[in-house]
């Protein structure tokens, strides 16, 4: 039997860095704080020291830079892994992701394929205000050409990050920072990967599918807890691929239950939520007995001081849940 151990995100992350360096002697982790610091949540630390700073190194306050830098590396053969400090701070890089990272595959004929993968730390939960709090993750996966991967624990954080690490295309690849200590789990301590386009049911149930990724699953699990509480039977199903995402697993969740609620802590108008709900009333528009809804942030900027008010909570959810299934 495989040796498990206790670990939080932070943790989960390192384990998967780490392994994955030993394995592959191109890997190069670079970005702001990644080397001594150790990266500004810890998420690298250890691997200088470990790896040299030849291959996990430093880089300017230049997000722009980082990125165009990673696509050469990566063009050259090398296998770089950028982290950018705050999901807020990779616009900056924007053109660079979009229209070159994107791109280069396509454009090139596929003669070139830059593998990189850039983490970063997304989402709000830690009184960060509107520069720290975001989620960007609809921009990207609006992109062709990228992939948008969202873990929402140790688990799944390890897993998906080296098949990640192992696939051929770009991936942006966002941790919710607010789950980054708060979520443990017992999990494998040796190598292991996990399907990048598959959704996991995380509560089997028979009157409502309720969607979600990132720290926004584990408030979807105390809302389904508290709509068992009321006489609800909720199936809970964690994204965690947006782009591509498994629309199959939706579509096969709905047409058994008939209702659907999505959440995300992205503002609603145009948010990805609005996909999917698209896509599952498409797909199974002669199964829905009510219609698709979204408990979301709000088209505002992040708030500060009413951060609560503005991520989504259990109560707010658990509102929508009874109000879908009492349509």
């Amino acid at each position: 039997m495989a040796e498990t151990g206790t670990l939080n995100m932070i943790q989960a992350l390192n384990d998967a860095l780490d392994q994955y360096m030993e394995r592959d002697e191109d890997a190069v982790i670079l970005g702001e704080d990644v080397g001594h610091f150790g990266g500004v949540f810890r998420v690298t630390n250890g691997l200088q020291e470990k790896y040299g700073s030849e291959r996990v190194f430093d880089t300017p306050l230049a997000e722009a830079g980082i990125v165009g830098m990673a696509i050469g590396m990566g063009l050259a053969g090398l296998r770089p892994i950028v982290e950018i400090q705050f999901a807020d701070f990779i616009f900056p890089a924007f053109d660079q992701i979009v229209n070159e990272l994107a791109k280069y595959r396509y454009r090139s004929g596929g003669q070139y394929a830059p593998r990189v993968l850039i983490r970063t730390p997304y989402g709000g939960g830690i009184r960060g205000g509107h520069y720290h709090s975001q989620s960007p993750e609809v921009y990207f996966a609006h992109t062709p050409g990228l992939r948008v991967v969202v873990p929402s624990g140790p688990y799944e954080a390890k897993g998906l990050l080296l098949g990640a690490l192992e696939c051929a295309d770009p991936v942006i690849f966002l941790e919710p920072k607010r789950i980054y200590r708060a979520a443990r789990g017992e999990i494998p301590l040796d190598y292991y990967t996990l399907p990048l386009e598959r959704a996991r049911v995380v509560r089997k149930g028979e009157d409502i599918t309720l969607v979600a990724w990132g720290a926004m699953l584990h408030t979807c699990q105390e809302a389904a807890a508290l709509a068992e509480g009321e006489g609800y039977d909720v199936e809970l199903i964690d994204l965690q691929s947006l782009a591509p995402y498994d629309l199959r697993s939706l579509v096969r969740s709905v047409e058994r239950t008939g209702r659907m609620v999505v959440v995300h802590e992205a503002p609603m108008t145009c948010g990805f939520g609005a996909e999917l709900v698209a896509a599952v009333q498409a797909a199974a528009f002669d199964c829905l007995k009510a219609p698709l809804q979204r408990v979301t942030g709000f088209d505002t900027p992040f708030p500060y001081t009413l951060e609560d008010h503005y991520l989504p909570s259990a109560e707010r959810i658990t509102r929508e849940l009874a109000r879908t299934i009492e349509y």
